[in-house]
């Protein structure tokens, strides 16, 4: 039975000032589908996906995270996922209609916590996927988002008490408190997570690969075409998932990885991971400790898309 009234991440949206660029980054290294461009907004699908797209790129002067999209079940769902934010004094910027996006469906946009905009929707057309064979060194799908936040703590429940996310694991710090909030809406470990941060931002996006054989040649693939490699390969012990995380053009991070742990709901016990042990951040010992050198790289920009309210 469903806890959630999301089902499954669909895609995110970024504005970017270096727009040829990152374009290009997806679509001949990143391993994307270019699915439609009209010289200022760029869709990018998974290959294996049946999602319409993974990320949307937009030309701007200012780089932001501009949307996070989840889906949802069906019609009747979204209407009462908009009834239920409503009543509990959610922003909404648009009542539950047609979506005018690639593949459309029914759905509607909101403000987190933090003046990020969120989608749900439901109904969007499937798009024609294939399955990426064995050495084939291309994202399957978008596996998960991050997002930083100066207060971790009060996103995680704002996800839990609007959206039914619920906790998977947590890393924790003795001296610095909790760090990391993995965060399911199925039984994909995460489907989004929180991070502690400086200010509100996109910490990373992660893509998942065949299996390991096609992650690492995927990761090497980025390391000798001269992208900048944050931290890995390596295997994290929350999720259990491998992991190298890049730079993008614009400053971004992107994550590869494959193997992510599946959730049983009738006997899953979120654990608290010590970040002083060094088998929290990776099990093999390949990727090296997370270190203060390696957050600050995932700090990212300020988020210049968030909606502030008016003063009352």
């Amino acid at each position: 039975m469903a806890f959630s009234p999301i089902t499954h991440l669909r895609h995110f949206d970024i504005a970017v000032p270096d727009y040829q660029k990152q374009v290009e980054f997806y679509k001949n290294h990143w391993g994307l589908t270019e699915m439609e461009n009209d010289g200022g907004v760029t869709y990018f699908a998974a290959e294996g996906s049946p999602e319409q797209y993974s990320v949307r790129v937009r030309q701007a002067e200012e780089k932001r995270l501009d949307m996070v999209a989840f889906g949802a079940a069906d019609k009747a769902s979204v209407d009462q996922l908009a009834s239920d934010l409503i009543a509990k004094g959610v922003k909404l910027i648009g009542e539950p209609d047609d979506v005018r996006t690639l593949g459309g469906g029914y759905g509607f946009r909101f403000f987190d916590l933090e003046g990020r905009t969120i989608e749900v929707s439901s109904d969007v057309e499937v798009r024609k996927h294939r399955k990426i064979e064995e050495r084939e060194a291309i994202p399957v799908r978008l596996s998960h988002v991050v997002l930083n936040s100066p207060e971790p703590e009060k996103m995680r429940a704002w996800y839990e008490q609007h959206l039914g996310f619920r906790l998977s694991d947590t890393l924790n710090h003795p001296h610095m408190g909790d760090l990391f909030y993995f965060m399911r809406c199925n039984a994909q470990h995460h489907s989004i997570a929180i991070s502690r941060g400086p200010h509100a931002s996109l910490q990373h996006a992660s893509f998942e690969l065949r299996g390991i054989d096609e992650y690492m040649r995927g990761s090497g693939k980025l390391l000798r075409s001269g992208f900048k490699k944050i931290w890995g390969p390596g295997r994290h012990k929350a999720g259990d998932n491998t992991f190298t995380y890049f730079h993008d053009p614009n400053g971004n991070t992107m994550e590869y990885t494959t193997e992510l742990d599946s959730v049983d709901e009738d006997t899953w016990h979120p654990s608290i991971f010590d970040t002083r042990e060094p088998e929290t951040s990776d099990q093999w010992g390949t990727g090296g400790d997370m270190d203060e050198f390696i957050a600050r790289e995932m700090f990212n920009d300020p988020d210049k898309g968030l909606f502030v309210p008016p003063p009352v």
